[in-house]
């Protein structure tokens, strides 16, 4: 069986340093609880895989985003790759030109460098690599979410025309409808990492997204696990053996 790269970038909960935060404490850590993918580095561990975890909170950096605002979507609701609003609009916190400087070169990049080097390492031994990138989403969508339907699916696989082989959407398609869960393809988020060295390059590189209903694990909105906790668990550790297999 081939070993995954497991991506999992909105785990942690960690801010390493408050420069240019104007919001309250309790703002901010009310933000974390909305925002964080929680668990998600217990969902898809894997001892057998390798794991690259983001060591801080998204709402420090988020690495999913494009560094350059002209690219990101998201951005021009003040949630780039360096938040600047919360959820509700307010303001987090005043970015200055050096504050970005530092924050894209001490983690943004640092975190991409690690993914680079371990996708072209998987690349040399194996001559292929699969990425899954892993991300949990609120059952009722976020304010600032382009999807503001509220009838979202159980689970959601992100994919790209150029890096997600249709094996892998389809697999994903009978794997999770199977077991009586519904799958949005795309829906509600889509699309899913590849480093910029190999983007629309390197069609070794593949890469699919796995984005898991909150509403299946948490008691929401709070962070508190539920009853099924441990079943979505297995549901997405059978998941991730698929892929191994194909």
């Amino acid at each position: 069986m081939k070993q995954l790269i497991l991506h999992i970038p909105h785990s942690s909960t960690i801010i390493p340093f408050q420069d240019g935060y104007v919001s309250s404490h309790d703002n901010i850590q009310q933000e974390i609880i909305k925002l964080t993918d929680w668990y998600t580095d217990d969902l898809f561990d894997s001892d057998l895989d390798v794991k690259i975890v983001t060591p801080f909170s998204r709402v420090f950096c988020d690495v999913e985003r494009f560094a350059d605002d002209e690219l990101e979507i998201m951005s021009k609701v003040g949630m780039g790759v360096l938040y600047e609003k919360l959820d509700s609009d307010e303001l987090l916190r005043k970015v200055k030109p050096e504050l970005r400087e530092k924050i894209l070169t001490d983690y943004y990049w640092k975190h991409h460098d690690s993914l680079t080097i371990v996708v072209e390492e998987q690349l040399i031994r194996n001559g292929e690599c699969l990425i899954i990138d892993c991300h949990s989403f609120p059952s009722t969508p976020l304010q600032k979410a382009i999807n503001q339907n509220s009838n979202t699916p159980d689970f959601n696989i992100g994919t790209d025309p150029f890096h997600t082989p249709k094996k892998y959407i389809e697999a994903s398609i009978t794997y999770f409808e199977n077991l009586g869960y519904s799958l949005g393809v795309d829906w509600p988020y889509s699309g899913s990492i590849v480093p910029m060295k190999y983007y629309q390059k390197e069609k070794r590189v593949s890469s699919i997204m796995l984005e898991i209903n909150r509403k299946l694990y948490l008691n929401e909105p709070t962070n508190e696990k539920s009853t099924e906790y441990n079943k979505t668990k297995e549901v997405v550790q059978g998941y991730l053996n698929l892929l191994k297999r194909i």
